[in-house]
């Protein structure tokens, strides 16, 4: 399996960023996870959209799914340009219905995901939490099988991510705050919330992610650290990961 970041900020993306989206491979399947503000822009420097086999998605947050319909676009033009009228999956929860609905267009279907059930995808088996947010999201623990990696998308801290994380070679945490800072009420997590949920389910490695645009980022790898001892690293846009 291999995961690179494609954007990485929380909210808004910085100047020349993206925030959340995330490109997984494996047997020449390609597989995204969240399509964020700027996301298709930055994916293009790795795969072109004619490329992508799937999509999923966290949550209806824009800064989660600003992008998906400009890949809309990317699709349609791809269709008068090559004559390729392939559609491209998009699969996302029920629990908002006009979210979801957004998500089929001509060249693209919104397939529903049912988060109590593990969702095969090509070569990934998807299984779902559903995390602490102000809308209904769910974070997910992807596997091929030999690794595993867990994106919890946007929550704030609960303890049901230390038995759903549990062994991961990988977790990708929400990191929109210091360890001084309470995400409670916003639906985020502290950099050392994440370290905690890495050290309790014995997690491999930890990356730092939906950051924030304000402080000095390598503090937050630091608070993590005080907590996690292994490996902790700051998201960035084209960091890249294999299992």
């Amino acid at each position: 399996m291999k995961m690179r970041i494609i954007g990485c900020w929380g909210g808004y993306p910085s100047a020349d960023g993206a925030t959340s989206c995330y490109l997984f491979e494996k047997d020449n399947f390609v597989l995204v996870t969240d399509v964020g503000s700027g996301a298709l822009s930055k994916l293009q420097k790795y795969k072109n959209p004619s490329e992508l086999d799937a999509v999923i998605l966290s949550h209806y947050h824009q800064d989660h799914i600003a992008d998906i319909g400009v890949l809309q676009y990317a699709k349609l033009i791809q269709y008068y340009v090559t004559g390729s009228n392939d559609v491209l999956p998009i699969y996302g929860h029920t629990e908002d219905q006009q979210g979801f609905e957004s998500l089929t267009s001509r060249y693209t279907k919104g397939v529903p995901y049912h988060p109590e059930q593990k969702l095969n995808v090509g070569p990934f088996q998807i299984s779902f939490l559903k995390t602490v947010h102000p809308v209904p999201c769910y974070g997910m623990r992807i596997t091929d099988g030999e690794k595993t990696v867990v994106y919890t998308a946007d929550t704030s801290y609960q303890e049901e991510w230390v038995s759903f994380s549990e062994g991961a070679d990988l977790l990708i945490t929400d990191c929109n705050l210091y360890a001084n800072q309470d995400g409670t009420q916003a639906g985020h997590m502290t950099s050392r919330e994440g370290g905690r949920i890495a050290h309790k389910a014995n997690i491999k490695e930890l990356i730092l992610s939906h950051l924030p645009q304000y402080g000095d980022l390598n503090q937050l790898v630091h608070e993590a650290e005080d907590v996690f001892h292994g490996k902790v690293r700051l998201a960035e846009e084209g960091l890249y990961w294999e299992g």
